[in-house]
């Protein structure tokens, strides 16, 4: 009696399996006989990598002398712009306690006369290292930086007392870095500036 229905509705399940069917086939494709051998495609042996060659800093070989300046030039540029907002706890651990001393006295030194220091850093011109030694474990790396800064010195009123917010200048730095050669650190401190 309803044996029609039954029928009709495994000729309408058939008919979506084979639509299935037909769609898969057309997405993934079929065997031709004529694909390429995919062992060919490829090459069998692995190319060697190449592993970026440490640094080594006891000879302070080119490498060495590279990522130092890599490292230098961020340095510098955290430390001048952090220095200007008198954010010395951003830059704490890239000086040397000599320094983050002067540092922290011309910071309060501004504060306490009401004098607000505003700079943009523009970028680095060069950065070349004037000269290397080595002081038993510490080894000490002279760098000569010239930058481009705009930069001025305002008093509590806004009055500007040094320097131009226009006017972009050349500043010209001699700055000293330190590192301890048996430190697992990779920090350079701060030792010196304007040598």
């Amino acid at each position: 009696m309803n044996y029609s229905f039954e029928y009709l509705d495994i000729i309408l399940l058939a008919m979506i399996a084979g639509f299935i069917f037909l769609r898969l086939r057309g997405i993934l494709g079929k065997k031709s006989g004529y694909e390429d051998d995919i062992s060919n495609s490829f090459p069998h042996d692995m190319p060697e990598m190449k592993t970026a060659k440490k640094p080594n800093y006891r000879s302070f070989d080119e490498t060495a002398k590279k990522d130092f300046i890599e490292g230098a030039k961020m340095a510098y540029e955290t430390i001048i712009t952090n220095f200007s907002k008198g954010s010395i706890k951003e830059i704490k651990s890239l000086l040397d306690k000599k320094v983050l001393n002067q540092f922290q006295e011309a910071i309060s030194n501004r504060e306490k006369n009401g004098i607000k220091s505003e700079t943009t850093f523009i970028g680095i011109n060069s950065a070349e290292i004037k000269n290397h030694e080595q002081k038993g474990n510490m080894l000490e790396v002279t760098v000569d930086f010239i930058s481009e800064i705009i930069s001025c010195n305002r008093d509590k009123d806004s009055k500007i007392l040094t320097g131009d917010p226009e006017k972009v200048k050349k500043v010209y730095d001699t700055w000293r870095f330190s590192k301890n050669l048996n430190s697992n650190d990779p920090n350079w401190l701060l030792i010196e500036t304007n040598i």
